[in-house]
């Protein structure tokens, strides 16, 4: 019981944590005189995969490596299936063909590139692990997509709805001293290290009162309390009709999650394929490949069915998954 409620208070400060590494970072930011486009592109994105990121470190540095692979595995199905299916049932999501051409097919080839190294069994014949060597393979991915994107938006100077909007939620500021957002970033970071630790070792405890494996509280608990940025942006932007960033959040915390947090954690410390990891992995690669069509047909609109299929999806795979981590 105490294990659980450190874990709600961990989640719940970890949240709080990414928060104010957003906003002090992009305040900051801001007075320095950096672009908003590039804000909205890096400090943004990367401030919702945040809590993701503390919780990884801090798993690896204690050797929790299969509560890494549930969380990033399991932030990236919770995305799709339960963030993006609430918000097209609440209101049918508008899909930008910047996102349908540019976003999704980077994803998708995160997705594709995870799935490979994933089996290891039958390309090294030897068993299934993130190591250093895919590490490097993510984050140079990661780097490629960067600054794909820093590129085309500044050579095409095109209105974009998604990056707009991400630099207004940045809150950029220029006319305020430094001494502020320096406190405000420094304190996120400090909060999102110490919220780390407190999940990491909390989210061991309620595995271990459960019997349930690290690897399914990570897929489930974990993953759903460090997507709760996510949730709630994509949430506020459907229900302002800003679709664009509603999508364009989600798929870009999938990339982050992906290429940039497996590799960070995957260099920190080699990651396994956890048993029934493998399922895991391919319930994450399906949904990631349904959402290309889902979101380029009917007009490029997510609709209330399709979110409605969504949810029946995330929950077929939740029950299931628990099912088969039921202790005999």
């Amino acid at each position: 019981m105490i294990d659980a409620v450190l874990l709600v208070i961990g989640i719940a400060l970890l949240i709080a944590g990414g928060d104010l590494l957003v906003r002090g970072a992009s305040s900051l930011a801001g007075i320095l005189g950096i672009s908003p486009l590039i804000i909205g592109l890096t400090i943004v994105a990367f401030g919702t995969s945040a809590p993701e990121l503390a919780v990884n470190v801090a798993a690896a540095l204690k050797g929790s490596t299969d509560l890494c692979f549930g969380n990033i595995i399991g932030s990236n199905i919770a995305n799709i299936g339960l963030i993006l299916g609430i918000a097209a049932v609440l209101k049918p999501i508008q899909v930008n063909s910047a996102v349908i051409v540019r976003e999704i097919p980077m994803m998708l080839l995160a997705t594709a590139a995870a799935l490979v190294m994933g089996f290891d069994f039958v390309l090294r014949a030897g068993p299934g692990v993130f190591d250093r060597s895919d590490a490097l393979l993510l984050l140079l991915f990661f780097c490629v997509f960067i600054f794909y994107n820093v590129a085309d938006a500044l050579r095409y100077k095109k209105p974009d709805p998604y990056l707009e909007e991400s630099s207004e939620t940045a809150g950029v500021k220029r006319d305020r001293s430094a001494w502020v957002p320096i406190a405000m970033t420094i304190a996120g970071l400090v909060l999102l290290v110490l919220a780390g630790r407190l999940t990491v070792n909390s989210a061991a405890g309620v595995a271990r009162a459960l019997h349930f494996s690290e690897a399914f509280i990570g897929l489930f608990l974990v993953a759903l309390g460090t997507s709760l940025p996510e949730l709630v942006a994509t949430f506020i932007a459907a229900a302002r009709s800003q679709s664009d960033l509603a999508i364009g959040n989600v798929v870009g915390s999938n990339i982050f999650n992906l290429l940039f947090i497996m590799g960070i954690t995957a260099w920190i410390r080699p990651v396994p394929i956890p048993p029934q990891g493998l399922l895991d992995l391919l319930a994450a690669a399906v949904l990631s490949l349904m959402l290309l069509p889902i979101a380029a047909s009917g007009r490029r609109t997510i609709t209330r069915p399709e979110g409605i299929l969504l949810l029946a999806l995330y929950a077929a795979f939740i029950v299931g998954r628990g099912w088969m981590s039921v202790p005999a």
